[in-house]
């Protein structure tokens, strides 16, 4: 199991490597095009826009740890262990709830972006916002794999919910 989650680690993190690869390239096509050949392209902003919204969402699914992940946990960090692990269970579950019932809107959004087209590549915009269904159930499945840990092992503290595959445990 933790090759198997070390190797969706590693392919998340290559994935995300590569969208902040190409937004690079793709931002240096643009300043070459515009400042050196004076000849300004518009497809350069669609992708810079669209690529950036896939690498934050994804980045935030699937690269984030659970500790570098901004939180206000000074009343998580004064409480004694077994409060945490209260504190984090009921969190998981409250995430899990919320983001899993809003889904199905989220999708109705989404597919109603079908018909619309990005104005300059003409690219369906559905693929374009695809990305925060793959962000939702992203989420879910990580909170609810935390959730399970956290279940799993009553003794142990809740440091993360979900630890990085390179580190112990």
């Amino acid at each position: 199991m933790q090759r198997l989650r070390s190797l969706l680690r590693n392919t998340a993190d290559g994935v995300a490597a590569a969208m902040l690869a190409t937004l690079f390239v793709v931002f240096i096509v643009q300043i070459a095009a515009r400042y050196l050949f004076n000849l300004p392209v518009g497809w350069t902003q669609e992708v810079q826009a669209t690529l950036w919204l896939w690498l934050v969402l994804w980045g935030a699914a699937f690269c984030l740890r659970d500790e570098d992940q901004v939180k206000f946990d000074l009343l998580y960090l004064m409480a004694p262990t077994r409060w945490q692990r209260i504190f984090a269970g009921v969190a998981a579950v409250s995430i899990i709830i919320a983001v899993a019932g809003a889904l199905p809107a989220a999708w109705d959004y989404v597919d109603f972006y079908y018909r619309k087209r990005s104005a300059v590549l003409q690219v369906r915009m559905k693929w374009v916002f695809i990305i925060y269904i793959v962000f939702s159930v992203g989420l879910i499945a990580r909170y609810v794999f935390g959730l399970i840990a956290i279940l799993r092992d009553p003794g142990a503290p809740p440091s993360r919910l979900l630890p990085h595959p390179e580190e112990p445990k």
